[in-house]
């Protein structure tokens, strides 16, 4: 199994400091959060990892290399039309080349190490057609939200709902594994919430015609770094550990 890092955002929430490098290159401890995404992979096993960069590309070229220093091998792929997570996604189908994969979102920090092996795993033995990690915030208007069914099994999902719309408290992380059939389902869809591609409608659109997409709930923190606020609580749960 192959990886892809979505690291191509422009991070506007964190400016001024994304004025200079991408947000997946802000500190979680002593690394970059991108750096913990990319070791959370190898955790799993998995060292053919795609990142896929746009925004202030050249940095995040600069930090990770060939990816020889942290053990993994690193190709990447350019996001030209910054319109959503499913185009990120659609730019690693040729590395992909008809495999199963692993998402992890470049901002996303998570502190249990295990998370993305134990997701593939889930994936493995459930045979799903796509495997959602899920988490509950506080506040669920910020991410994609499931409709959870019986044995783990996705309903449906909304992309940032208002709290009326939204179909429970179980939101994704910003973790998946997806089988390749995704990449017909990313060009099948028009676009959606925000005037994106939003990768939560490939997936919908593939729940519809599979009725085959899982979710597994991730253990501990889950925090993407988009907000000071996030990064400040990112750090202190890495201080925690």
């Amino acid at each position: 199994m192959k990886g892809v890092i979505p690291a191509a955002g422009r991070g506007t929430r964190m400016r001024p400091f994304t004025k200079a490098y991408p947000k997946e290159l802000l500190p979680v401890g002593e690394k970059a959060v991108i750096e913990h995404c990319i070791n959370d992979l190898k955790n799993a096993g998995i060292t053919e990892i795609c990142v896929v960069v746009g925004w202030k590309q050249h940095a995040i070229l600069d930090y990770l290399g060939s990816g020889e220093r942290l053990g993994v091998d690193i190709t990447y792929k350019v996001q030209e039309q910054k319109n959503g997570l499913a185009t990120a996604i659609k730019c690693a189908e040729n590395f992909i080349d008809g495999e199963s994969f692993a998402v992890v979102l470049g901002d996303n920090y998570v502190d249990d190490k295990t998370a993305v092996k134990d997701l593939k795993q889930f994936h493995e033995e459930k045979g799903f057609e796509a495997t959602i990690g899920t988490f509950e915030p506080e506040d669920v208007t910020s991410y994609g939200v499931i409709n959870s069914g019986k044995n783990n099994k996705v309903k449906g999902m909304v992309e940032k709902p208002s709290k009326e719309e939204a179909p429970s408290n179980v939101a994704i992380s910003g973790l998946y594994i997806l089988n390749s059939s995704i990449f017909n389902a990313i060009d099948s869809i028009e676009k959606g919430k925000g005037e994106e591609y939003q990768l939560t409608d490939a997936i919908d659109l593939l729940r519809e015609k599979t009725n085959n997409i899982g979710y597994k709930n991730i253990k501990g923190s889950r925090i993407d770094v988009g907000t000071p606020e996030r990064l400040r609580e990112a750090n202190r749960e890495y201080n925690l550990r």
